[in-house]
């Protein structure tokens, strides 16, 4: 049965969305009609499922409980060509076990969005078609796509500005994608506002081959104050998979610009609530106690209520009153003494030793022994550890020191 009730569709095409094509009004339409629709999103797995994931399978959700059939597909062969949207050179393929690998844990983590226990919704992966694709079917297929019309990619723009190199992998990246639409038969997909050009390419080629309508909703994206994506590349990122103490630490990190849209997009206050906090954020309440709100809800959404309680706990008893985490890792060591960029990187408060190093001269790093505390602010520097010293790294990575 498919629930057409308006207020339910009105939410669903409006809270969080980007852009609607063709348009929203025709989109309505057939919602309203009763048609059960087949909805897919794409995931590549070039890496672990974030929040930015979390957004667009959230929306999927939506459209799951007004009844419509959901697909969620996995692009285990996609992932091995590397999707060019946004990057400004070239991306580092694949293997096709890298990329089962990543995958690994999706499902798991997309149980807590949509419902598994409906039996509208499966997994497809496009390996299954697209690798019995013939060079004859792959001309056939990329001659519905003209090379103008793929370097309009802004990406590509700036590529051929700086003289930079454009792959013709790249250009068959958003045609294979394409096709996964016409193999399923979809009336609709789902993904984040900067994936507009490949979801697009799928919409021409259904035309073209299917002589068919295929909707594409666009989903707000999360971003920072310079305007990039939070996402994986920029490492400032949420991942499904981060414990719940990480997960609310990261949104307390956030700035106070993304807590409206955050509220809208990643929770499931309800759209009365959610005018009522952005009106409060506008008449000047206190940003932090809403965004202890946000971090609360989303951390509710991923790992329940208990650990959600327990992680603003923590945080409040780390920041607020500036005690000692609850659970701090250890890092054993039979040394005596350490370089610091060394130690940084070997206890994995730093992925790398230029990042320790950058830590290091932002005064970002701190020593605890007992009632002594000292910023280290020298790279070069080499630590006298002790039993049970504390090394700090930022308002949220700690490590004990355990001599062997």
């Amino acid at each position: 049965m498919i629930d057409t009730n308006p207020q339910k569709i009105e939410e669903v095409i409006t809270r969080g969305v980007e852009n609607i094509y063709p348009n929203r009004q025709a989109l309505e339409t057939v919602l309203m009609s009763g048609k059960k629709l087949r909805i897919y999103c794409g995931i590549d797995p070039t890496g672990k499922l974030h929040i930015g994931h979390g957004v667009v399978l959230g929306k999927l959700r939506q459209f799951q409980d007004l009844g419509h059939e959901i697909i969620v597909l996995i692009g285990d062969f996609t992932a091995t060509i590397g999707d060019p949207t946004g990057k400004y050179e070239t991306r580092k393929p694949l293997t096709r076990k890298q990329v089962l690998a990543n995958a690994k844990d999706y499902k798991k983590q997309i149980r807590k969005i949509l419902d598994f226990n409906k039996s509208n919704v499966r997994f497809l992966y496009n390996g299954k078609w697209t690798n019995k694709l013939k060079p004859i079917d792959l001309l056939s297929i990329a001659s519905n796509f003209t090379v103008a019309r793929l370097l309009e990619r802004d990406m590509f723009q700036k590529r051929i500005r700086e003289g930079s190199d454009i792959h013709v992998h790249e250009f068959l990246y958003p045609i294979l994608q394409a096709y996964d639409s016409v193999t399923m038969d979809v009336d609709m997909e789902i993904g984040g506002n900067d994936q507009t050009f490949n979801m697009l390419a799928g919409r021409t080629l259904m035309k073209k081959m299917k002589n068919k309508e295929k909707f594409v909703l666009t989903t707000k994206l999360l971003v920072d104050p310079t305007g990039k994506k939070m996402g994986k590349t920029e490492g400032n990122m949420i991942n499904l998979d981060d414990n719940p103490k990480e997960m609310y630490g990261k949104i307390m990190s956030w700035p106070d610009s993304l807590i409206g849209l955050g509220f809208e997009i990643c929770t499931k206050v309800s759209m009365q609530e959610l005018v009522e906090i952005k009106n409060k954020l506008a008449s000047g309440a206190n940003p932090r106690d809403i965004k202890a709100r946000l971090a609360k809800e989303i951390v509710k959404m991923y790992h329940g209520e208990k650990e959600a309680e327990d992680a603003k706990e923590e945080f409040n008893k780390v920041f607020r009153n500036k005690e000692l985490p609850t659970d701090i890792p250890v890092f054993e060591t039979s040394k005596n003494t350490y370089f610091i960029l060394d130690l940084l990187f070997d206890a994995k408060l730093a992925s790398s030793k230029n990042e320790a190093k950058r830590l290091v001269e932002g005064k970002g790093v701190e020593v605890q022994a007992g009632d002594r505390k000292e910023k280290i602010t020298d790279w070069k520097k080499e630590t006298n550890l002790e039993d049970g010293m504390i090394i700090k790294v930022g308002s949220r990575k700690f490590v004990k020191i355990k001599i062997k």
